[in-house]
């Protein structure tokens, strides 16, 4: 008997645009490197919260550098060297489809400049990823978006199929909680809603579905695209807790 699919979403329809004066602008070109995913979609389950009282359910995906991160007090403190590329993650060990997946980060001050990036982000492959990033970022876009001293930079990427990443100012030194939430249209395709403490800031009708499953990911990296040179300075980031709620 073939299943009978019920409606779980709508489409939505996009609107692009490489700068507005509510502040967002598009990113043209970002890069990945392949990180490998075997783990089986875990079923049937409808929610979960790591508190990181420990690191049980969680993988090391570092891939530049020594393993920069460390648990204390429920509290996962991950951070990159000065004048590295260091490339520090962790991933969950299972992986996951729809549902709201929610990161509790504090955003420190991070160096001027400094080629750094806080990510929370889901990953099945470089075409299937789903990003929070936030840096320092590079002054031409700073100065688009009318950044003050304060401000950091935001993106809020899908990497592929189809590729869109907006950058937002979001203030340094504060705790937030960023969530990624996937529901399905009438097709069967995932629909991404991007949002910071429950205000949606991001909306894009994906052109896959559930065969593709995510890790949820928590890192620090040095990266090429979000500053203007190597970090001159030691950058961290505080992650309280990672939830997932299916639906």
């Amino acid at each position: 008997m073939k299943p009978n699919f019920k409606i779980l979403g709508v489409l939505i329809g996009l609107l692009l645009f490489s700068c507005t004066e509510d502040g967002i602008v598009n990113e043209t070109e970002m890069t990945t490197t392949p990180i490998q995913n075997t783990a089986k979609p875990s079923r049937g389950v409808s929610e979960k919260l790591w508190n990181f009282d420990s690191l049980n359910e969680w993988e090391d995906a570092t891939q530049v550098g020594d393993k920069n991160y460390s648990i204390e007090n429920g509290i996962l403190t991950m951070f990159t060297n000065a004048n590295s590329w260091d490339r520090t993650k962790i991933k969950s060990a299972a992986t996951y489809t729809t549902g709201a997946y929610s990161w509790r980060v504090y955003v420190p001050a991070m160096g001027i400049g400094d080629k750094a990036s806080i990510g929370a982000f889901l990953y099945n492959d470089d075409t299937h990823e789903l990003d929070f990033e936030i840096g320092y970022g590079q002054q031409s876009v700073r100065e688009l978006l009318n950044a003050s001293s304060d401000d950091l930079l935001v993106y809020t990427t899908s990497q592929a199929n189809p590729f869109r990443s907006e950058a937002r100012k979001i203030k340094r030194e504060q705790w937030y909680t960023l969530s990624i939430e996937l529901t399905l249209n009438s097709k069967n395709k995932y629909i991404a809603n991007w949002k910071i403490d429950g205000n949606s800031i991001q909306t894009l009708q994906l052109n896959y579905g559930t065969r593709e499953n995510f890790k949820i990911f928590c890192s620090v990296e040095n990266l090429q695209f979000i500053g203007d040179h190597i970090p001159n300075s030691q950058n961290y980031a505080l992650f309280d807790f990672v939830e997932y709620r299916g639906n």
